[in-house]
């Protein structure tokens, strides 16, 4: 298996990194939906970050990657009891296209069924993907009631089959990342609510910078192990800083002028329900862990209000500005003098 690309060497696409950083601190704020142009390096980015974080301890021969420390999650899967802790890298699954709902949850062994006559649970993606990363490419292309049905395991970590005479409960914390290109297809506003972070990525059009992608990807591609020795340095750096932040996480404090702030951007941009606010609020709280910073201040809060929110704007015929433009519309308003015409409030997104 290659090497694969060194997160820290992924050019531009800061609001990608960002929100990817955010879910790594926080598997609770509910998924990230990249949108964007073809090669753009969002699975790359995926992929990049799941190598990047620390080994998770893992029960062998567990078919769920059973915490150790979570006896719990021993139930579903009996034989991890007699299993010793190991370390395991983060479990990183792919969801294709064409995955079927047996293939997704789970189902009757068939092969134990007609050759043991014996009823066995056959685990799917989602236990493979437990306590990692499940990423959909072309999720917009996926069956509405495949997207639903992860979407409701990602909300409760658990993933329930029952069918075929079995009932089995097993532990589905995963990570839920989707990609897709609008042009073809969009999805569901009611789905796509439900991710915590919506990022929108474009092909650059600044000529340095497409110089530059191509420079690392060629350099990269023609000695992958040599240039992920040259970006080892960086990537400890992140991966560092992303340990620290989860130390830090349950420390971290938001005031009530942060939270009447995030009430205020989400009145300003018309969002449906609350979990604007508490996406905000949680998105927030990383982004300070994140900078080593114990108390969410105004500026986290516009650092992450375009991707928070920008996919859950109710369509207005009578504006015909991009989501993106709204919110940042909406921040120039509500934090208007905040900043003082900093440059900051202008580039939120």
């Amino acid at each position: 298996m290659t090497n694969p690309f060194p997160f820290s060497a992924i050019v531009a696409q800061e609001e990608m990194k960002t929100a990817l950083l955010i879910a790594a601190v926080d598997p609770r704020i509910g998924g990230v939906m990249v949108f964007g142009d073809r090669g753009t390096g969002k699975s790359t980015a995926v992929r990049a970050l799941a190598a990047l974080l620390p080994p998770i301890k893992v029960v062998a021969g567990s078919r769920f990657n059973a915490d150790p420390a979570a006896r719990k999650d021993y139930a579903a899967d009996p034989a991890a009891a007699k299993g010793k802790a190991v370390t395991a890298p983060v479990p990183f699954v792919d969801l294709p296209l064409g995955a079927s709902e047996d293939r997704v949850v789970g189902a009757l062994d068939l092969e134990a069924a007609l050759t043991l006559g014996v009823k066995r649970f056959e685990p799917g993606l989602l236990a493979r993907a437990n306590r990692g990363f499940l990423y959909i490419d072309e999720i917009n292309l996926l069956e509405d009631h495949i997207v639903d049905l992860l979407l409701d395991v990602a909300a409760s970590g658990e993933n329930l089959v029952e069918r075929e005479g079995l009932s089995v409960r097993h532990p589905a914390r995963v990570v839920l990342v989707g990609s897709g290109n609008p042009e073809e297809g969009e999805l569901r506003p009611q789905l796509l609510d439900r991710f915590g972070l919506s990022v929108e990525v474009r092909t650059p059009t600044e000529l340095a910078t497409r110089i530059e992608v191509v420079k690392r990807r060629d350099a990269f591609d023609r000695d992958p192990v040599g240039f992920t020795a040259a970006w080892a340095v960086a990537e400890a750096e992140v991966a560092a800083r992303i340990v620290a932040a989860r130390a830090l996480l349950p420390r971290v404090a938001a005031g009530d002028d942060v939270l009447e702030y995030a009430s205020r951007l989400c009145l300003a941009v018309g969002s449906d329900g609350l979990r604007g606010e508490l996406t905000l609020l949680r998105a927030a709280r990383a982004v300070a862990a994140l900078a080593g910073s114990a108390v969410v201040d105004t500026e986290h809060l516009v650092e992450v209000a375009a991707s928070a929110l920008r996919h859950r704007l109710r369509k207005n015929p009578l504006d015909d500005a991009g989501s993106t433009a709204r919110v940042d519309r909406a921040v120039a308003d509500v934090f208007a003098g905040v900043f003082r015409g900093s440059e900051r409030t202008k580039s939120a997104a």
